[in-house]
């Protein structure tokens, strides 16, 4: 069965961090780009990194620049997302994803193919 499971979710006060885990079973990510997405109560969700198969090129949304890092470890069939400086506004259900293409070029929703379940973050003192 192919899967993609989240994990990392928690609360968190303003100012912490977190890091999320996005792990793959029943296939290799190596062929993948892999993004992030997140799903606030009321709002659509919204794509906020990516990165390649290779792992070399790398995207952010604005909001999230500077104080997000997504990461790849192939060998362990795994991407991450190191979330610094939160904020409440990130407070979201966060979504990984796998893209079919090696490339990320945008966050459309139908160019991932394959979903985690989610993981909440929440941001509050």
């Amino acid at each position: 069965q192919l899967q993609l499971v989240e994990s990392g979710g928690a609360l968190v006060q303003p100012g912490g961090s977190l890091r999320l885990s996005c792990a793959a079973s029943g296939f290799t990510l190596d062929n993948y780009a892999i993004g992030w997405f997140r799903q606030a109560p009321g709002k659509e969700r919204e794509g906020v990194s990516c990165i390649s198969s290779s792992g070399y090129s790398t995207n952010y949304a604005a909001s999230v620049k500077g104080r997000f890092t997504i990461s790849r470890d192939n060998a362990k069939n795994t991407v991450y997302l190191q979330m610094n400086s939160l904020k409440p506004e990130d407070t979201a259900v966060y979504y990984c994803a796998a893209k079919g293409s090696p490339y990320c070029s945008g966050y459309r929703p139908n160019d991932y193919n394959y979903w985690g379940q989610g993981t909440q973050v929440t941001v509050s003192s």
